[in-house]
């Protein structure tokens, strides 16, 4: 997968279509996170004192951002299951984001959020196969 699929581009696009506070830093929040899941799906993987790494910027960058409640709690549960570092975690964490992004952040984050755990269930599957 390359950095700018449509999915993370979806997320992206949203962004200067929602004002600023909560609702903009939850849109900002899930592009980061999908970016880090996506990450685990690139062949070769990141090695995994890189993914660790990540997995803790995004964990520091997140603590730092303003965003709904349900969606911090959803993305705290992502980046601990990040940790992990295996490509198996990509589609399930961003598969259980889908529920919390629609619900904070519209129906186009949702499908975006959506389209990513598409994405990679079906890279895990060609991995696999």
């Amino acid at each position: 997968m390359n950095g700018w699929d449509p999915a993370a581009s979806a997320l992206l696009e949203l962004l200067p279509e929602v004002g600023r506070g909560p609702k903009r830093g939850g849109i900002f929040a899930l592009w980061l996170t999908v970016r880090v899941a996506q990450d685990l799906l690139l062949d070769p993987p990141p090695a995994d004192r890189a993914q660790r790494r990540r997995v803790q910027a995004l964990e520091q960058r997140l603590s730092s951002l303003t965003m709904p409640p349900p969606l911090r709690r959803a993305l705290g549960a992502a980046v601990s299951q990040l940790r992990e570092a295996r490509a198996e975690t990509a589609a399930q964490v961003l598969s259980q984001l889908v529920a919390p992004a629609r619900e904070t952040g519209g129906a186009e984050a949702g499908e975006a959020v959506a389209l990513a755990a598409r994405q990679a269930r079906e890279a895990g599957r060609r991995g696999s196969g």
